[in-house]
């Protein structure tokens, strides 16, 4: 089986949960997510199966699109509702004040990676540092926010819940953003709920859930729903020439070229001067 399902991930399991049980219920070993939601996040969990793995890195860098929801006034050590209360602060921040601070972060700029996160120092992962309670400096990348919008402003108790709309490039961690969003606002908070409501062209109500796999009912997404790339139908002569990776002239003058044979896309060629060169090989056909 080779293609593309989205899932609409539940909250309180993690990415690596919804991939094993896809994984058990259609009875395939290779498949892979393009991107990790936090197990307090649900939303758009793009899964790759088959051949369709070698996509993965082409489709983990589309930007990405959430739904998120901050409570001020509480800092957790994992900067989500789920941890441990490491700061409060009794200030009520204005609704006039939380939107001049959202469209403040409109670009790029350098964000720190929680130290509750995969990403590996000297081959160990953050979080098993912070698990330790060893101390490590956290490392920076700069990332995007291409578009913020508040949506909604309410006060709770003593304390403010505002949520917004992002969309970010690759690699934004929203717990960070809110974060580094209180820091601005000259108090404290953490991200209380987290749903990702699209990733590249992906969206949320195109998804289906696990029971919808379960009884069979979801759609496979294909290389031509995915890229509007040419598609070239090849003859016999660049059939051979591309089935085995040699680069060929570019008489089409596009970025990029999907070949097809029998009708069935199997292979992306980018633009590379004056030729087009291999980038993505033997998407689908036969499992080998």
């Amino acid at each position: 089986m080779n293609g593309i399902i989205l899932i609409n991930k539940d909250k309180n399991i993690t990415s690596r949960d919804v991939v094993n049980e896809v994984s058990k219920i259609l009875n395939i070993k290779k498949i892979g997510h393009t991107g990790t939601l936090d197990p307090i996040a649900s939303g758009v969990l793009v899964l790759c199966l088959g051949k369709y793995t070698k996509l993965v890195d082409v489709i983990t860098g589309y930007d990405k699109e959430y739904y998120a929801t901050c409570l001020l006034g509480i800092e957790t050590d994992t900067l989500d509702i789920t941890g441990n209360i490491i700061k409060t602060d009794d200030k009520i921040i204005s609704k006039e004040k939380i939107i001049d601070v959202l469209n403040s972060f409109v670009g790029s700029y350098e964000q720190e990676v929680p130290k509750y996160s995969a990403i590996k120092i000297n081959g160990k992962k953050l979080y098993e540092y912070a698990r330790q309670n060893i101390d490590i400096a956290l490392p920076k990348r700069k990332v995007e926010i291409k578009n913020i919008k508040l949506d909604k402003y309410r006060i709770l108790d003593n304390n403010v819940e505002f949520s917004f709309y992002v969309t970010v490039s690759k690699g934004t961690y929203i717990r960070s953003l809110i974060k580094d969003i209180a820091l601005r606002l000259n108090t404290v908070g953490t991200m209380s709920d987290l749903i990702r409501i699209r990733q590249g062209n992906f969206k949320l109500d195109e998804c289906c859930n696990i029971s919808d796999i379960r009884n069979n009912n979801y759609k496979l997404i294909k290389i031509n729903d995915i890229f509007d790339y040419k598609i070239i139908e090849l003859d016999d002569d660049n059939l051979k020439k591309v089935t085995n990776g040699c680069k060929i002239l570019d008489i089409y003058n596009e970025d990029f070229i999907m070949f097809s044979s029998n009708n069935i896309i199997k292979y992306i060629y980018k633009k590379d001067g004056k030729y087009l060169i291999p980038f993505k090989m033997n998407l689908d056909g036969e499992n080998n």
